[in-house]
């Protein structure tokens, strides 16, 4: 890590530095709370007052190529050395900048790690490994902070090394250990509005990119028609991540972000089951995240979209095979 960067973070450095610290969030110049795994715990620093909490915010914005001024009150920006910065001035954050930081892990977990680490069910292994060799299109959920960029990086990771990943994101975060990926990042526009470019246009250039798989950091908007549209015209091993809290409200989530891109509801649930094969659902229970269920997605009745239990993962790590398991077995080419 840089001198500039260190100098840039200051007080704050000694956190990001710490083994195993994953996010950094500055409430007030003595509200300072630090997750080193755990969940989130005072770090029991003084940052001096609101204005020095405001500088410093500034000043890691710019590190990240972005500003932050009356202007533009919000910043969202990847700093050199990997971390992900947002910061929101007051008046819109009360009192104080309100600085979140987070920490990206020095080196992507492997499929292994996370089945050492109970993120991923000794017995679901086989299946995430099966839906990656298959060249299946996945839609990995889960609320903030659950694993869904861990996850997704660590499967892309045991892709073929003769792929080309193209992996488009708002910022980037995702980093599988991979040969050859190729990273795509949405730019806001400036304080003219103008100069943006958004997620939709940098899946349509990522077609143009000869990818073997298309990847979207996370769907939150139009750009999930795009997504739709190059996972049904026969782009296989494509991925997304998805806030949702439970696999069953993907449905509702799918039908609002294609609201925004103009789509329907019937548009959507067609689309989407002839797009998604599975969909990979993590929870987090306080420190420890876990992939909870593998469902299923297809078309239901009318024009509903369905997504259905293929294995859903018991409190005690036990497996439980639902009713999309038989399809989504044969699409992997595991026995039934």
């Amino acid at each position: 890590m840089s001198t500039e960067t260190e100098a840039l973070a200051g007080p704050l450095q000694a956190l990001l530095d710490e083994p195993g610290v994953t996010d950094v969030l500055v409430n007030g110049p003595r509200e300072v709370w630090v997750d080193r795994g755990r969940g989130l715990e005072p770090a029991g620093l003084d940052l001096g007052d609101a204005a020095r909490v405001r500088a410093l915010a500034v000043r890691l914005a710019a590190a990240g190529g972005t500003r932050l001024d009356d202007a533009w009150p919000v910043a969202d920006a990847r700093l050199p050395n990997g971390v992900r910065l947002h910061a929101v001035l007051p008046p819109l954050a009360a009192g104080c900048t309100a600085i979140s930081l987070r920490v990206p892990r020095r080196r992507p977990f492997t499929l292994d790690e996370l089945v050492e680490r109970g993120t991923v069910p000794r017995g679901l292994e086989h299946v995430l490994r099966a839906l990656v060799a298959r060249r299946a299109n996945l839609l990995v959920t889960g609320a903030t902070g659950t694993g869904k960029t861990t996850l997704l990086a660590a499967l892309l990771s045991i892709a073929d090394p003769r792929e080309r990943i193209v992996v488009v994101e708002e910022a980037g975060e995702l980093e599988p250990d991979h040969p050859h990926v190729v990273h795509l990042a949405a730019r806001r526009a400036n304080v003219e509005g103008v100069g943006g470019v958004e997620l939709d246009v940098l899946v349509r250039a990522a077609l143009r990119m000869r990818p073997d798989r298309i990847v979207l950091g996370e769907a939150r908007g139009a750009e999930l028609r795009e997504v739709l549209s190059a996972l049904t015209t026969g782009h296989e091993g494509g991925c997304a991540t998805l806030h949702a809290g439970s696999a069953g409200q993907v449905p509702a989530r799918l039908e609002a972000l294609g609201a925004l891109a103009g789509l329907g509801r019937a548009a959507v649930a067609a689309q989407a089951a002839a797009a998604f094969d599975a969909v990979l659902h993590l929870r987090r229970d306080g420190p420890a995240r876990r992939l909870v269920e593998v469902a299923a997605v297809r078309r239901g009745f009318g024009e509903e979209l369905e997504v259905v239990d293929a294995v859903r993962v018991a409190a005690d790590g036990s497996l439980h095979p639902g009713p999309g398991w038989g399809r989504l077995a044969e699409r992997i080419g595991l026995a039934p």
